[in-house]
């Protein structure tokens, strides 16, 4: 007979194992759950990142999607506070707001930001303290602040606003004459500057007139403003005409400082305020910002530290000190930090995304201390959507906040880089993202996802959007494989010059050779291959549609080009279109726009097509996706759908808009390429209302109805 002691002894070890296995039991099942729709809805990002200048606090917004049954409109936009030394975060002002550009105020007592409060209220720039309290308002344009930055005094602050309607023009408004004089009667972006130790009734002295301010830095001794500025207040002329301009507080003085061809990023002061360092374009030509330069306040020739023959594209510059530039790149897959002396041009990395520091986080432009010893940065991985991350130099990236915990009970697919070569020899990189619980050996659909632009990249960061969900796919049983094709920012100018003028060229044989190597690799079954993607992905997906229908079954075309006659006409930014895509003017190449559009091919159509955008779209006109579905109508396609979104523009703000997006092209994919439903059978039921996670009232109907 066994002691009493060792019976309950025996009875507590029981009970204890059996607890340890119905938790490892809940665990696994936790972790066995993928990604859904739902969850990509739902996902809280980090927006920006600003480090105090004692290098102690970091003030970031968040992004919180509204909930399916909210009242329609963006995600709110919270902001919070997070201690470097103790990782403890803080709400600051939560809720449903809408707060963006956190500033630190010079002192580091201070936090200015955007919001609006009130039903008709424009965004003004507005206060709070570190040390807690209500948030104040400090300007009263009439029209909404776009941008500002704080006085190195810290006793003013100057900001972006566009002038205001006269009386005159309101009241012939009101009268029904508020007629459109299309790119005359445009109103300038004008820079304004404000005493904030008055009292609240303080006026602006407004700084620019005739001429557009897009963003602007003041030096070192406030004296002096250097802002981006161009003629007209024309997105086209943001992109393609912008040059940096000196400006006097005191007088209002304005100087061109920097005669650019092409695009212009981000720029900033050196700390003894004699040089200023930008990012730019190197040539008219080129598509996207990829050269750091360096120009002397006083004048005189741009200087260019960037590597001769650069595989990478540099996309932000600031400073280290008065000889130091620091500059951040897109190289391949991966960001990049590296400092450069101004005086010997020898580059050295000084944080890597893929090395040991770096931890593989894809983090966005710095935001660094005053002593430079502490940096703030946005940073994403192929688990994490977007964090606060904190780093100091030669220490190793660190995690401040989870926004999503929850994705830690998801199981996702595996993602990686992948390299494979083009018909021509050119080595071409993507990132590719397996099927949850995938096994060597098994075939499995493919959904490819190009990017827009096409200056663009894919990083091997979080992948999952409203439009490209790829690890629900992957929790779906697809294979995603996300192209960097020609060209793709990241690779450096010899990667995308060739490219200028041929409009679905080598571009997209790039994204059949991908295909068709992940299907010699023994991984995708080549008869259920769908394809997706978004403004030039969308041009993608109707050129799959059409001329490469062969290779795809469905596709799924988001605000997308259908005719490059036509959308030069009709786009926002014609002068983009003409310098850093096309070449030529249309009048020298209307046989190949022709040739090169996917309605001259739409009649051989022999995939499902689902055409969806916003019906405000100004960057691809709505007529382009009209277009496209007519052609195919009337050449008898038997599997063509087209959903516009009222109100929305060249991508989905609104929640309602993304989680109809969301779930119809996946149900899309599922009917065509995961099923294999025959192209003349019935087509995806179009109410997919029950998917909204919303209550709506049924119709009641009368007793007596026929």
């Amino acid at each position: 007979m066994r002691p009493a002691g060792f019976i309950k002894n025996t009875l507590i070890l029981a009970v204890t194992l059996a607890a340890a296995i119905f938790f490892l039991a809940a665990s696994d099942a936790l972790s066995s759950v993928v990604l859904s729709p739902e969850d990509v809805l739902s996902i809280k990002t980090c927006t920006s990142a600003r480090i105090s200048p004692d290098g102690k606090w970091i003030a970031y917004t968040v992004s919180v999607p509204r909930e399916p049954g909210d009242e329609p409109g963006g995600s709110y936009s919270e902001l919070h506070v997070v201690s470097v030394k103790t990782e403890e975060s803080r709400p600051f002002i939560t809720g449903k707001v809408s707060v963006s550009s956190p500033m630190w105020s010079p002192d580091g007592r201070t936090i200015a930001f955007l919001t609006r409060r009130g039903e008709k209220a424009k965004t003004q720039v507005w206060t709070i303290a570190v040390d807690g309290g209500e948030a104040t308002q400090v300007t009263h344009s009439k029209t909404g602040v776009s941008t500002f930055r704080w006085h190195p005094s810290g006793k003013s602050i100057a900001y972006v606003a566009t002038s205001p309607q006269s009386k005159r023009e309101k009241e012939l408004e009101k009268k029904g004459y508020g007629f459109v004089f299309h790119e005359e009667n445009l109103k300038h972006r004008n820079l304004y500057h404000i005493d904030i130790q008055k009292d609240d009734k303080a006026e602006a002295k407004q700084l620019t007139k005739d001429i557009t301010i897009w963003s602007f830095e003041f030096s070192p001794d406030g004296r002096t403003i250097a802002a981006g500025a161009s003629e007209k207040n024309l997105v086209d002329y943001r992109y393609m005409f912008q040059k940096i301009h000196l400006i006097d507080v005191e007088s209002g003085n304005v100087r061109q400082l920097t005669n650019n061809p092409g695009k212009l990023g981000n720029f900033a002061f050196s700390p003894d305020g004699s040089k200023i360092a930008y990012a730019a374009a190197l040539l008219k030509e080129d598509h996207a910002v990829s050269q750091a330069f360096v120009i002397p306040v006083g004048g005189g020739a741009a200087e260019n530290l960037t590597p001769e023959k650069f595989r990478g594209h540099v996309n932000w510059a600031g400073w280290k000190d008065n000889k130091t530039v620091l500059y951040r790149s897109g190289e391949e897959v991966w960001s990049v930090l590296t400092t450069v002396r101004t005086d010997r041009k020898k580059r050295k990395v000084i944080l890597h995304a893929n090395d040991s520091k770096g931890k593989g986080v894809i983090f966005g432009y710095p935001h660094y201390s005053r002593d430079f010893r502490h940096f703030a940065f946005i940073g994403s991985t192929p688990n994490i959507p977007g964090d606060v991350f904190y780093w100091r130099e030669g220490k190793d990236i660190k995690r401040l906040t989870k926004l999503n915990p929850w994705l830690d009970e998801r199981k996702l697919g595996k993602q990686e880089p992948i390299w494979y070569t083009a018909r021509d020899g050119t080595k071409i990189q993507g990132i590719l993202i397996y099927p949850v619980d995938f096994k060597k050996g098994e075939k499995h659909p493919l959904i490819v996802h190009v990017h827009g632009g096409p200056e663009s990249h894919f990083y091997n960061r979080w992948m999952d959007r409203y439009f490209d969900p790829a690890q629900v796919l992957a929790g779906k049983g697809y294979f995603v494989f996300a192209p960097n094709y020609r060209p793709s920012t990241g690779y450096g100018l010899d990667f995308v010059l060739p490219t200028l003028g041929d409009a679905a060229g080598v571009e997209f044989d790039d994204v059949v050779d991908g295909i068709e190597h992940l299907v010699d690799e023994g991984l995708v079954d080549p008869e259920r291959v769908g394809l997706g993607g978004g403004s030039y992905g969308g041009f993608a997906a109707a050129w799959f549609a059409s001329y490469y229908t062969r290779y795809v079954k469905a596709v799924c075309m988001f605000v997308g080009i259908s005719d490059l006659i036509s959308k030069r006409g009709t786009t926002d930014i014609p002068y983009e279109e003409l310098f850093v895509h096309s070449g030529k003017l249309l009048e020298e190449m209307w046989e190949f726009s022709l040739k090169r559009s996917p309605l001259y091919y739409a009649h051989q159509s022999r995939t499902a097509v689902l055409i969806t955008g916003g019906t405000n779209d100004t960057r691809v006109h709505p007529s382009q996706s009209l277009e496209f579905y007519t052609r195919l109508k009337m050449n008898n396609h038997p599997a063509v759908r087209l959903v516009q979104y009222p109100g929305e523009g060249h991508g989905n703000r609104k929640q309602p808009a993304r989680i109809d997006l969301l779930h119809r092209h996946i149900q899309w994919y599922d009917w065509y390429v995961k099923d294999k439903k025959p192209l003349d059978g019935p087509m995806p039921p179009l109410d997919i209302s029950e998917q909204y996670s919303i209550d709506i009232e049924e119709e009641e109907v009368s007793s007596d109805a026929p």
